[in-house]
């Protein structure tokens, strides 16, 4: 079992299997457990009923919990894609941070746990090679779905570890996208890895999709449909891709 040292205590988890098809990890995928307790979440998680695992578990005290080996396939991303691929489960290890979420009491993730995270975050990258854009939000691969680890969680911090993709967000601008700009920002964050097709049209796709982009991208903007404000960011993130 590949586990990681960070881990104060280990709880197995019933709802495991093998990576499919000899699928390799290269997604890094957070999210926050929407329950009252960290012990409730790690219940759950656990439970054979639940239909429902997760390879981490980060209480808001900082305590690592690790339910499932990394080298085994959780059953935390569920319904998702990623550049085209719906098996997020077979390439990911999926860490739970816990916080209320946004129907229970959503708050600002301590500082304990933020540094938990970051350190068990530095930890998975050290065995496996995944690349700064595939550290990615629940949100981002499941949008309109998921909502989590939501617009608090902190991004930027984490890049400033050296821990994901991030570009500072550009200054608001509301100007609406239509034509060839909505179908520029599409095809950008298709590029990106978001599931959105270029149909220059403001589609019910479009805004689930710029919902998950803001929550993770642009988290004082979040809630605003397409603007020029979203095109530009998208456009430095692609831009800062790796070629």
């Amino acid at each position: 079992m590949i586990f990681s040292p960070l881990a104060r205590r280990l709880v197995a988890a019933a709802n495991i299997e093998p990576r499919r098809n000899g699928r390799v990890v290269d997604m890094l995928i957070l999210h926050y457990t929407g329950m009252t307790s960290a012990d409730a979440a790690c219940e759950l998680l656990c439970s054979p009923d639940s239909g429902v695992s997760c390879h981490y578990l980060v209480g808001e005290d900082g305590a690592i919990t690790q339910m499932v080996g990394e080298e085994m396939r959780a059953w935390h991303a569920g319904v998702s894609s990623w550049k085209g691929e719906t098996d997020t489960n077979s390439r990911s290890i999926g860490i739970e941070i816990h916080n209320p979420g946004h129907w229970l009491g959503y708050r600002d993730f301590p500082e304990a746990q933020m540094e938990a995270v970051i350190a068990l975050c530095g930890d998975i990258l050290s065995r496996h090679a995944i690349p700064p854009e595939h550290v990615l939000a629940h949100s981002d691969v499941a949008p309109g779905r998921k909502i989590d680890p939501g617009e608090r969680f902190g991004w930027a911090r984490l890049h400033a570890h050296g821990i994901g993709h991030w570009v500072p967000p550009d200054a608001p601008d509301a100007t609406p996208l239509t034509g060839d700009e909505l179908r520029s920002y599409q095809r950008l964050l298709a590029r990106y890895g978001y599931g959105i097709g270029e149909t220059g049209e403001c589609d019910e796709v479009t805004l689930k999709v710029t919902d998950a982009f803001r929550r993770h991208f642009q988290p004082d903007q979040t809630g605003c449909p397409p603007d020029r404000a979203a095109l530009r960011n998208a456009e430095r993130l692609v831009a800062a891709l790796d070629p």
